[in-house]
């Protein structure tokens, strides 16, 4: 029971105590509650805190409406987003007037470049290579020595064939005298015919082997040629394969180097199989020109024509191969590159077109915004094709009518624009476009109103200074220095002491708005 009644004590001393702080620190320093609020005290007291409670009020107005104008300012400077435009304000926009032109309709697809030709040079004999003549990275031509294998052996073997023909040779020259030797005897009857007839038949036997010999001959000759590597075709040689000194034949598969034809060079893509009537449509009336371009930065690499439309659609994909030719002379396609391939397979001619830029898209449609005079028009339009840079207006818009291109966010039917053209964008010292103006407006207001309000602070912060000095000061002076519209600090001192009669320094306005200017220097009253 003890500790029940204990434990009361203290919560009730608690609340007493925190009752008294708050009292102690929500009223300003020096002055009584009664005195703040003019409700308690002598009546003359009451008269007395009158002018504290009148310069507070015009301090808080002289402060916190500094506050909601600088709010205001902002708001009318970012109200152009929030609240929307304002009609009377005109739109700045930039605007291009439409054209008439020839367009032309190309098809985009990313090719690979392929050499015109690429060969694997082998060896077609076994043997050492003696000689590799070439440079990784050589243009060579057609019939240019590469390399050489050993000749010892086929030569040799040459030389044996040779020989051959040579002895077959010598005894058909025999054979041909006996025939004829043959032949006159057999005419006198003295030796039977038949010897003459054998004699003949080994003739033509002869002159068979000489033959044979002959193309023994030839065979001997061209495998000793081909000991003598040479270029089959006109091109540039790549990494070597096989180094001088090792032993080559006409089965290995590696090689000794690739060579491949890169000028011209070829370009394979696919485009789909619905565009294949278009695209046989315009090769049957002129081959067609194609442009390689680079795929990140666009630049154009070459220009060379359709050479080949494949003769089956790839059902898996559903596309056509094609292939195109280029002469590639800069050497800007490379065998294995990537490539964005513009396939041109018509021309449009005097048609209208705008920027894509200008197309705006809306319920009914794609629309546009013409210029006339100081507003705008908001007009539907029917297009032909589109892309993005440029779109073919079937109807709608005529060549040299002026059409919004930039500028749509705060852009309506009817709205005023001020127009200016397409060189503005790159200037770097064109002026602020209306919702930037309207922005630094607003900020500009803000600024304005926190300056009035930190002048305000200032001056409270004087009138603080003015007021802890008027007990030391003739309150001529106090009153002097106090700011317009606002009691002087003296006078309502004065006042007070005439009415309370006695040193009723806590009353005092400057410490009713002390808080506000937080000076730890500033002279305390004593209540």
């Amino acid at each position: 029971m003890k500790r029940v009644i204990l434990l009361a004590v203290l919560a009730l001393a608690v609340m007493v105590t925190g009752d008294l702080l708050w009292q102690r620190y929500r009223t300003p320093t020096g002055t009584k509650p009664g005195e703040l609020a003019g409700t308690s005290g002598t009546p003359e007291a009451g008269n007395g805190a009158q002018p504290a409670a009148g310069q507070q009020s015009g301090q808080q107005a002289g402060g916190a409406p500094s506050r909601r104008q600088g709010g205001q300012g902002g708001g009318a400077g970012g109200g152009g987003r929030r609240g929307g435009a304002d009609p009377n304000v005109p739109v700045a926009v930039v605007a291009e007037p439409a054209k008439s032109q020839d367009v032309p309709v190309e098809l985009d697809a990313i090719g690979t470049a392929t050499p015109l030709a690429q060969v694997t040079v082998r060896s077609q004999v076994s043997g050492q290579l003696l000689d590799v003549l070439f440079k990784e990275g050589q243009d060579v031509k057609k019939g240019d020595l590469l390399a050489r294998v050993d000749p010892v052996s086929y030569q040799a073997a040459y030389d044996q064939t040779v020989a051959k023909k040579a002895q077959d040779e010598a005894l058909l020259e025999n054979a041909r005298r006996d025939l004829e030797r043959y032949i006159r005897l057999a005419e006198t009857n003295s030796i039977a015919r038949q010897q003459a007839d054998t004699q003949r038949s080994t003739v033509a036997q002869l002159e068979a082997q000489v033959r044979a010999d002959q193309a023994s001959i030839d065979s001997a000759k061209a495998t000793l040629d081909n000991t003598r590597i040479l270029a089959p075709i006109d091109g540039r040689t790549g990494v070597r394969l096989v180094d001088s000194g090792n032993l080559v034949s006409s089965s290995d598969t590696t090689g000794i180097v690739v060579i491949a034809q890169i000028r011209p060079i070829s370009v394979v893509f696919n485009v789909p199989q619905q565009q294949l009537p278009r695209i046989i449509a315009g090769q049957a009336k002129a081959p067609l020109q194609v442009v390689a371009v680079e795929p990140e930065t666009q630049a154009r690499l070459d220009t060379g024509k359709l050479t080949v439309v494949d003769n089956q659609v790839d059902q898996t994909t559903g596309t056509v191969k094609l292939k195109a030719e280029f002469p590639n002379t800069d050497l800007r396609l490379w065998p294995g590159s990537f490539a964005t391939v513009r396939l041109r397979v018509e021309t449009l001619a005097g048609v209208t077109t705008l920027p894509a830029a200008a197309i705006q898209r809306g319920p009914k449609g794609p629309y546009v915004f013409l210029v006339e005079g100081d507003h705008v028009v908001q007009r539907e339009v029917k297009l032909t094709r589109q892309d993005d840079r440029l779109a073919v207006i079937a109807d709608g818009v005529k060549p040299g009518e002026p059409v919004v291109t930039v500028g749509f966010a705060r852009l309506t039917d009817g709205a005023k624009v001020t127009v200016s053209g397409p060189e503005a964008l790159a200037s770097p010292d064109r002026q602020p476009t209306v919702d930037g103006g309207a922005r630094r407006q607003g900020g500009g207001r803000r600024n304005q109103g926190q300056q009035g309000q930190g002048q305000q602070g200032q001056g409270q912060q004087g009138q603080a200074q003015q007021g802890a000095g008027a007990e030391h000061q003739p309150g001529g002076a106090a009153q002097g220095a106090a700011p317009e519209g606002q009691a002087a600090p003296g006078s309502g001192e004065r006042a007070h002491r005439r009415a309370a009669g006695s040193g009723a320094d806590a009353a005092k306005p400057a410490d009713a708005t002390a808080p506000a200017t937080s000076d730890a220097n500033a002279p305390r009253p004593t209540p």
